[in-house]
């Protein structure tokens, strides 16, 4: 069977709880993955104490440590650089405070081994919180074809789901880090432009987590100006109508509303 990487960057955020339920379900997948973990700066002394527990343990393949936080598009590239180098097929995304469901590898890599044109296949998600009352299942569209129609307005694949064949950086190249908030909006970008094919599955892969705070850190006007600017440049690079600078004007305004208005958009319009 071809290997499958797992990357995961956690930071000082990240809660041992969280992260221990992130990666006990990984170790119930049914099938066997090399989980491999960016420590983004500084984090936790219990969350550091617990990863180099299941390193020694051999349940976790490699932990990097790193003084400064660069952010998630540097440790994963830092993590992309060491798997590239070797034999590994497929690689995997993974946060340090969502829950694969059991079988979630399991259909992507029999997905993969079906379609062998696919680069890179994600699906559905579940958002979840224990913190307020919200419950959202979030779908995305299923072929290439409606992918790219669908990226003019918003981004076809959930990043959290997303399983890569090693084709897709050896023809797209790694995580872009001149966005701060959006490096996977724009390595889909480059992706398409570099003929990468891509596909969803129709089912819910990763229930993701939503804490209270989920719609403020959505907003304000920098990281606002930041996605219309990483937008824009989609729109640009790849084509797209005039409609679609319509939207992310719309989508800008949306951004900079009070949490309470974005939280009726946010609901609504995914």
């Amino acid at each position: 069977m071809n290997k499958i990487a797992v990357i995961m960057s956690v930071y000082n955020n990240d809660t041992l709880q969280h992260v221990e339920e992130a990666l006990e379900s990984l170790y119930k997948q049914k099938i066997s993955l090399d989980v491999f973990i960016q420590q983004d700066g500084k984090v936790e002394q219990k969350v550091d104490s617990y990863l180099q527990g299941e390193l020694q343990k051999q349940k976790i393949v490699y932990v990097g440590k790193r003084a400064e936080n660069r952010g998630l598009a540097y440790s994963l590239n830092e993590l992309l650089d060491l798997i590239l180098a070797q034999d590994y097929e497929y690689i995997a995304r993974m946060d340090a405070d969502d829950i694969s469901l059991p079988k979630r590898f399991e259909k992507q890599y029999k997905f993969m081994l079906e379609n062998r044109d696919v680069d890179i296949v994600g699906g559905y998600i579940e958002e979840f919180s224990s913190e307020i009352s919200y419950n959202k299942v979030v779908k995305y569209p299923l072929s290439h074809d409606e992918m790219y129609k669908f990226f003019a307005k918003r981004v076809p694949v959930a990043h959290v789901t997303a399983f890569f064949r090693r084709s897709f950086f050896e023809k797209a190249g790694v995580y872009p880090t001149i966005s701060k908030t959006n490096e996977d909006t724009l390595l889909w970008m480059n992706g398409f432009k570099a003929g990468c094919r891509f596909a969803n599955i129709p089912e819910v892969l990763v229930r993701v987590r939503v804490t209270k705070d989920f719609f403020t850190r959505r907003g304000g006007v920098e990281k606002a100006w930041s996605d219309f600017k990483d937008r824009w440049k989609v729109i640009k690079t790849l084509g797209y109508n005039k409609s679609s600078y319509v939207y992310a004007i719309g989508l800008f305004t949306v951004s900079i509303m009070p949490s309470e208005i974005k939280k009726f958009f946010y609901k609504r319009l995914r």
